[in-house]
C-alpha cells in the first residue's frame, strides 16, 4: 500500500503544464495568467494545444495512479481510493514545484474515471452544461465537484470509504476555487475561450 500511494503521490506531481510551457516557450507559466499550472491556464497564457495537451495528461496521471494502486494491491478498493486523494495532492502540492501546484480538477476527474467512471461522467455532464451556458470553467468545475459525492453515492452505492474520499475530493476542488468563487461575486471572472492565447 505505502509504494502504490507512493507512487500515485508522484505521478500527480508530474506538472505538465509547467513543462509543456517551458519546452516549447521557455517561459514560466506561473508567471503568466492565473499563475495557475492547470489547463485552463495553459490555454489562455499558451494556446490551445499545449492547454489540451496538458488537460490530458494531467488526466492521465489521475487515471494512471488509480489504475496503478490496482494493479500493485489486486484491486483493493482501499488502496486505490487513497490513491485518488495522494494523486490530487501530488497535482495540488507537487515536491518538483515547491509544493505549489494547481486545482487539481483533471488530476481528481481522471482518478475517478478509473474509480467510479459512471458518477464521474454524470458529473462531467454537469460542468459541460455549465460552461456552455455561462462561459465560466471555475463555475462548471464548482458544481460538478460539489455535486460528484452525491452522484457517487447515488449511482455507484460503493464502500463507505469511496464515498467519504469523494467527499474529500470534491470539497478540496471547491476549496481550492475560493479566489474563482470571489470573482464570480464580484463579476470579474475570465470567460472561457477555445480561441487559447490573445494575440
Amino acid at each position: 500500500m505505502v509504494l502504490a500511494l507512493a507512487a500515485a503521490y508522484l505521478i500527480g506531481a508530474i506538472p505538465f503544464g509547467y513543462l509543456l510551457v517551458k519546452w516549447t516557450t521557455g517561459r514560466d507559466v506561473r508567471s503568466s495568467g492565473s499563475g495557475n499550472i492547470g489547463a485552463t491556464n495553459v490555454l489562455r497564457t499558451t494556446g490551445r494545444a499545449a492547454g489540451v495537451a496538458t488537460l490530458l495528461l494531467d488526466i492521465a496521471k489521475g487515471y494512471l495512479a488509480v489504475w496503478l494502486a490496482g494493479r500493485l494491491t489486486a484491486q483493493d478498493v482501499n488502496t486505490m481510493t487513497l490513491a485518488a486523494l495522494a494523486v490530487m495532492a501530488g497535482h495540488a502540492f507537487p515536491v518538483f514545484l515547491r509544493f505549489k501546484g494547481g486545482k487539481a480538477v483533471a488530476s481528481f476527474t481522471g482518478a475517478y474515471l478509473c474509480l467510479t467512471p459512471l458518477p464521474m461522467f454524470a458529473v462531467l455532464i454537469v460542468l459541460t452544461v455549465t460552461v456552455a451556458a455561462t462561459r465560466f470553467i471555475s463555475l462548471g468545475s464548482i458544481l460538478a465537484a460539489g455535486a460528484f459525492p452525491f452522484a457517487v453515492w447515488l449511482i455507484s452505492h460503493p464502500p463507505g470509504i469511496v464515498v467519504a474520499a469523494a467527499a474529500v475530493s470534491g470539497g478540496f476542488i471547491v476549496y481550492r476555487h475560493r479566489e474563482n468563487m470571489a470573482r464570480l461575486r464580484a463579476g470579474n471572472e475570465n470567460v472561457f475561450s477555445f480561441g487559447g492565447r490573445k494575440k
